[in-house]
């Protein structure tokens, strides 16, 4: 088993719930870098993986996406330098307790996640990918989970209907039909997730669907009159979209799922990380516990 950890949405959460008065010892806020941190280290504690990856966006405004699409995530605030900084704190503490991290200037963590769990699968190994992004479940066969560790909520490939309405290999048309006001993908106007979704039941694919346009009306859905036409009117919109939705696989790593074996933290670096931020002593007897666990 691997763990594929999506590290940017363990950062803003420490962003955005841990008081931005903690500061290290030249003023400068630290509360994300000690929300990760802390995260980071209780899972390893409580999961103890011998396989794991983190997953970094190291651009939260550009990626190969906004060239097929200019306005994707332009409905969001540039990262503040505060933040910024902080991100790549998170990434040398991610080295200093022993873990492969990655980021590229160009993918996003979902495809560097992506990448990952393909390698993995021609491996013979299950991932479980650890986020609270709903868009990851794409990436999930029989065999994997999706874990929100902060929610203590863990689903498999079977329960993704029931929590979407589609199949892991259909979130990504989903997305593309119903759009993602989060990350500004505008999909068809007028197709909410109900619709898209029974769409998919019916007709399996995006690309199915749209070859088969004269049959939206026999779909059991409001409006389906009128869906063809207007599913047509839209065409290459959804499949820009669809463009931008799907997680690639393809991204080049300075590693791969077979040498993604946790290693010791160094003790080192993280003290010299933690004397930086002006973390006290907890921290580092926690590292040291982390030592001594995996040294049993």
């Amino acid at each position: 088993m691997i763990y594929l950890i999506d590290a940017s949405v363990y950062v803003f959460r420490a962003w955005f719930s841990v008081p931005d008065d903690m500061c290290d010892p030249e003023g400068n806020p630290t509360n994300a870098l000690y929300g990760f941190t802390r995260f980071l280290a209780d899972f390893l504690e409580f999961e103890s993986p011998d396989y794991i990856a983190v997953a970094f966006d190291e651009s939260l405004a550009q990626s190969y996406r906004n060239d097929i699409y200019p306005d994707y995530k332009a409905n969001r605030d540039p990262a503040p330098p505060e933040l910024d900084r902080q991100f790549k704190q998170c990434r040398r503490m991610a080295r200093a307790l022993g873990l492969q991290e990655a980021a590229s200037p160009v993918y996003e963590a979902d495809d560097i996640i992506g990448t990952l769990a393909l390698n993995a699968r021609s491996r013979g190994m299950p991932c479980t990918i650890v986020s609270r992004d709903k868009d990851l479940t794409q990436l999930l066969s029989p065999q994997d989970q999706f874990w929100d560790f902060a929610g203590n909520k863990r689903l498999g490939y079977d329960d993704i209907p029931s929590a979407f309405g589609v199949y892991p290999e259909q979130i990504a048309d989903l997305l593309a039909l119903a759009g993602d006001s989060v990350d500004n993908i505008p999909g068809v106007p007028g197709v909410g997730k109900k619709t898209a979704s029974a769409l998919l039941n019916h007709f399996g694919s995006l690309d199915v669907l749209y070859a088969n346009l004269d049959q939206v009306s026999e779909v059991k859905v409001r409006g389906a009159s009128k869906l063809a036409d207007r599913l047509a009117e839209h065409r290459d919109i959804a499949m820009i979209s669809k463009q931008l939705t799907i997680i690639p696989d393809d991204v080049p790593l300075h590693f791969d799922a077979g040498s993604s074996h946790r290693r010791k933290p160094d003790l080192g670096a993280f003290n010299a990380l933690c004397d930086e931020a002006g973390f006290g002593p907890s921290f580092r007897r926690q590292a040291e516990r982390l030592c001594d666990l995996l040294d049993a």
